[in-house]
């Protein structure tokens, strides 16, 4: 039964009568039997007794913690501050692939004094866990997100002449096999030509270039593709693609048989076969110049300078994981990733790219700063969107879509 007030302040001060002439165990049970009582909280009892025996006549005051008690915060703000820093220029990574990269980046971005901290800045930054810059970084991951888009035609010309490999055939990758597609600037609106990204990542290393082509003509592609092979880092040994005639034709047939250079496809809807260059469709291209229709020669010479930029950065300054292993418990399916490590940082560890190479892609990371990297590509980005603009100004009927510019703003 609740009682009223009146009779708790009578209970009160009947208990504190008995509180003052208690010994110490006494004044224990005393204060359990007024809390079963009463239906007050200890904490708050105890206080109102004391309160009570020193004869005050105003409400019981509230419990009000002292200024400067409790745990101090390690993470200050300049830590937090060269944390989002760091974490914008590699791309807003995860935890893992962020704290992995860490050490690198402080060094590189120290080097070209973009970075400038104090000693103990540096100590906790390098002493971050996954998990803490994780919840540290929490505020910040909500303002980024896009939905993707899919418009991919299946080619049936010379599908017999070009084997398929699916997701389990690609666990013994050596470097040089290539997993390509095509992402469509459509804005929206599929009527008319509108450029192309081609993309096409190792997928052994991660090293991943993108090309920016008229339309998905065979001729464009081919060209794009035989340019990306002269800017491989290493010899390109096979190429995987959908199975779009933008691919599956008797021109790349019979360059690909011509140069020894291994040819497979995926099989139809199965996005997963391809999954090493799927994964790139947004955070390659969708992140770097978003959803809006790119149509005209100014804007794809643009998405080409943009590209160019990108292929340093993000090959070179970029940790990606890869997944080790994959195992079902019940109904569970637990993964397991290695350490992340940048495409060039992959690289330089394999046994099968030569030591030329190696010493040139050194040479070249030394004379590379991702600040300036990243301040360029939005330059180049502010333009290409500009563009867009005054052509849906121009053209009313332009479909423009949402564009996602964080990636744009952060310098």
């Amino acid at each position: 039964m609740r009682l009223d007030m009146k009779t708790r302040k009578a209970l009160l001060r009947e208990a504190a009568q008995r509180y003052r002439r208690a010994r110490k165990k006494a004044k224990g049970r005393l204060l359990d039997e007024f809390v079963a009582l009463s239906g007050y909280n200890r904490c708050y009892a105890a206080r109102a007794l004391r309160h009570e025996l020193r004869g005050g006549d105003r409400p019981v005051p509230r419990l009000i913690v002292a200024p400067g008690r409790g745990r101090r915060k390690l993470y200050t703000r300049q830590v937090y501050e060269a944390l989002v820093k760091i974490w914008a220029l590699l791309n807003f990574p995860c935890g893992k692939r962020l704290v992995a990269n860490m050490e690198e980046m402080v060094v590189v971005l120290t080097r070209w004094k973009e970075l400038r901290i104090s000693a103990r800045t540096r100590r906790l930054l390098l002493s971050l866990s996954a998990s803490t810059a994780d919840r540290l970084l929490a505020s910040e991951r909500k303002k980024l997100e896009l939905k993707p888009r899919y418009r991919t035609k299946p080619g049936s010309l010379l599908k017999h002449k070009v084997p398929i490999l699916t997701f389990r055939d690609w666990d013994d990758a050596c470097v040089g096999f290539l997993q390509t597609d095509l992402v469509g600037h459509d804005g929206g609106s599929s009527s008319g030509d509108f450029c192309q990204s081609l993309s096409a990542t190792d997928v052994a290393t991660g090293w991943t270039e993108l090309r920016a082509i008229r339309n998905k003509a065979q001729v464009w592609v081919f060209e794009a593709l035989q340019d990306i092979r002269g800017e491989l880092p290493f010899p390109l040994k096979g190429i995987n693609s959908d199975s779009g005639s933008e691919f599956i034709n008797d021109q790349l047939v019979r360059y690909c048989t011509g140069n020894k250079i291994t040819f497979t496809r995926c099989r139809e809807n199965r996005k997963n076969d391809n999954c090493y260059v799927e994964q790139k469709n947004y955070t390659a291209v969708r992140q770097t110049v978003g959803y809006y229709r790119y149509d005209t020669q100014k804007e794809l010479e643009l998405l080409n300078r943009i590209y160019a930029l990108w292929r340093l950065y993000a090959n070179f300054f970029l940790p990606q994981m890869k997944l080790v292993e994959k195992t079902r418990e019940g109904s569970k399916l637990k993964k397991r990733y290695d350490r992340a490590r940048t495409p060039y940082a992959r690289v330089l560890a394999s046994n099968e790219v030569s030591r030329t190479v190696k010493q040139r892609l050194t040479q070249q990371y030394l004379t590379l700063n991702p600040a300036r990297l990243r301040r360029d590509m939005s330059a180049l980005q502010q333009k290409l969107f500009k563009l867009v603009v005054t052509k849906s100004r121009r053209y009313p009927t332009v479909n423009v879509a949402q564009q996602d510019t964080t990636y744009a703003n952060i310098s």
